[in-house]
């Protein structure tokens, strides 16, 4: 990804941000952190709190209400706005832990990049309104700050994880497919669109007609003894130690061969009947050797990242970082033109 798209992406959701209500003055210049001893102002804090904010407030405000950042919408005994500015405050420690090691790794911030930093920072202050700049405390310096270090994270990451094993044997990868039925054990819907749990001689009854299921199934084909028996046949796939499957039924699945129907699968919560599609699923195994070394790669930077914070000591001013508050919203409009260009508008609230 070059600089300029890069940068696009960073500042592109919020191209068009208005503030909804009054907005509240804080002292940029303020140490509101510091790493090592070295400030980090309250100014760039304020900026990515209130610009995580912008991003969420018009979906969060639609579903939720004004108020939603002074709840505990996950009843977990934090505000929302707390929970936001607890994981701004993590991200900052994480991009300046990371900008003190960029020699390590060679990473530069090219002129280009830096031209690209500051045309985005001017369009950004220019294409939105003076409350909603005023309200995100943003300025050029600031803005061109939190888009330094967002390359620097950016480019950091792709230069740790190139240490990453992107080897994965074809076994490692394999990914089967699959087709199955699955037979509650806990409820059913009744004629009239109640969910009604089972009693013990309902139990019984249903353990019958499933042995029976299973019996035609192995007999006729899934899908044929399915439309008999009114289910319905879904599919998927599984990899040799996929935990997101019942182990009953991935030791089943694992004993079939291509095309073959088990037997009854007695779960605790269900009954299945399940058919091997494919040994190999190509794509789906393709897909899975992508996303194992997809996670080789996060976990080594998160192993490579945590082993440096815990060598630096990062210091949090709560009486400084608690004069940030999100005291007044943002709104993204959407004006279609012949460029289809994103506008920003005002309005005003008490």
């Amino acid at each position: 990804m070059n600089g300029r798209k890069h940068m696009a992406l960073l500042l592109g959701g919020v191209m068009a941000v208005s503030a909804l209500a009054g907005c509240g003055g804080i002292d940029k210049d303020k140490t509101v952190a510091t790493l090592n001893g070295e400030p980090v102002t309250l100014g760039i804090a304020n900026f990515a709190a209130r610009f995580q904010q912008a991003g969420y407030d018009d979906f969060y405000v639609a579903y939720f209400g004004e108020n939603v950042w002074s709840s505990d919408l996950y009843g977990n005994g934090s505000t929302m706005q707390e929970t936001i500015k607890d994981s701004v405050m993590e991200s900052l420690e994480d991009m300046y832990v990371l900008k003190l090691h960029m020699d390590e790794y060679d990473v530069v911030l090219t002129d280009e990049e830096e031209a690209a930093i500051s045309d985005a920072a001017a369009a950004f202050l220019s294409d939105n309104s003076d409350d909603a700049i005023e309200a995100l405390g943003a300025t050029q310096e600031i803005v061109e700050e939190y888009l330094q270090l967002s390359t620097i994270q950016h480019k950091m990451y792709d230069a740790i994880i190139a240490d990453a094993d992107t080897e994965v044997t074809d076994e490692e990868a394999k990914t089967s497919a699959y087709s199955y039925v699955n037979i509650s054990k806990t409820s059913y819907t009744d004629d009239e669109g109640n969910t009604v749990e089972y009693t013990e001689e309902e139990l019984t009854e249903l353990s019958e007609t499933a042995e029976s299921f299973a019996a035609d199934a192995a007999a006729d084909g899934l899908e044929e003894a399915a439309e008999t028996a009114g289910y319905t046949v879904s599919s998927g796939t599984f990899t040799q130690d996929d935990s997101g499957l019942d182990e009953d039924v991935l030791a089943a699945l694992k004993e079939l061969g291509e095309g073959e129907v088990s037997g009854l699968i007695d779960t605790d919560s269900a009954y299945y009947v399940v058919r091997l599609d494919q040994e190999v699923d190509e794509e789906a195994t393709e897909e899975n050797r992508a996303n194992i070394i997809e996670q080789r790669q996060s976990d080594l930077y998160d192993e490579v990242l945590e082993g440096w914070k815990e060598g630096v000591e990062w210091v949090v001013d709560t009486d400084v970082w608690d004069t940030v508050t999100f005291d007044n919203l943002f709104t993204t409009v959407v004006q279609s033109t012949e460029t289809e260009a994103v506008e920003a508008t005002e309005e005003a609230t008490e």
